[in-house]
């Protein structure tokens, strides 16, 4: 339990007040938060209250979106975002193919520049970027990092203090590439974040929210957090979960079921 954590995107509807309540009687430590929390409450209002309450912020989601108009400024204000609430780690994620290209390593060349103009900026502000990929099915859309071999690849023309990568099972769990990436990742000194979803089928339309708790689905979940512990990371165990059927849950209800599952299937 010391690690586990919790990602607010799993109890989307749970007010943040209620979420960081639920955690500390609950004896979990960290939170992982959105932008989106903190627009709702504030960004300084939150980070006082997770503070308050005895608990950490593990990580802010998101940015990235790079080929979004206005990236540059909206990733600087995630970064400070970050700082504010003491979360150590941005997650990043890419964004898709600009409107009307078919250029896809344009478009990762691109993602990689953009870190690179970031990177003055977030290690001024004590905020260590994390590259996450995203499963191919989002490429064109979402984001055109698909695996942890390019996400590694983006982040190594810059120091693995500053920029490092997620490693979330729900997006990787199908490669077998990844265990070999998980090493690479841990002698390069660059895994910067760890999430924890399940793989459940069939997807619903859309197959953004086809996400499960720990133990719901396929994905080999204990693998991994070995995998990620051999390859020398030590850090929080996200639960992050999208899924409208977990969303209509009770937030304590779903608390308790992603430390259950947790425990069972990742510890």
């Amino acid at each position: 339990m010391k690690r586990f954590a919790l990602n607010s995107a799993t109890t989307k509807r749970w007010p943040l007040p209620e979420l960081v309540a639920g955690c500390a009687d609950a004896g979990v430590t960290g939170v992982g938060l959105w932008r989106e929390d903190l627009a709702a409450y504030g960004v300084e209002e939150a980070g006082a209250l997770v503070r308050d309450a005895g608990l950490t912020v593990t990580s802010l989601c998101r940015g990235g979106f790079f080929e979004a108009p206005g990236w540059l400024d909206e990733n600087r204000r995630a970064i400070d975002e970050a700082a504010a609430v003491g979360a150590p780690v941005l997650v990043l994620v890419s964004g898709g193919l600009p409107a009307g290209s078919r250029d896809i390593d344009g478009a990762r060349a691109h993602v990689r520049d953009a870190i690179g103009e970031l990177v003055p900026h977030s290690v001024a502000a004590g905020v260590r970027l994390a590259v996450e990929p995203l499963h191919p099915m989002f490429c064109s859309d979402r984001c055109v990092v698909a695996s942890l071999g390019q996400a590694l690849d983006l982040a190594a023309p810059y120091p693995a203090e500053a920029v490092g990568v997620v490693v979330d099972t729900y997006h990787l769990w199908w490669d077998d590439q990844v265990w070999a990436q998980i090493d690479r990742a841990g002698r390069e000194g660059r895994i910067a974040c760890f999430q924890v979803a399940d793989w459940v089928t069939p997807l619903p339309a859309g197959v953004l929210l086809g996400r499960g708790l720990p133990g719901t689905g396929c994905v080999e979940l204990r693998r991994f957090r070995e995998a990620v512990d051999a390859a020398g990371y030590t850090g929080p165990v996200e639960v992050e979960v999208f899924a409208e059927a977990v969303w209509a849950r009770p937030g304590r209800e779903v608390l308790d079921e992603a430390i259950a599952g947790y425990l069972t299937h990742v510890a």
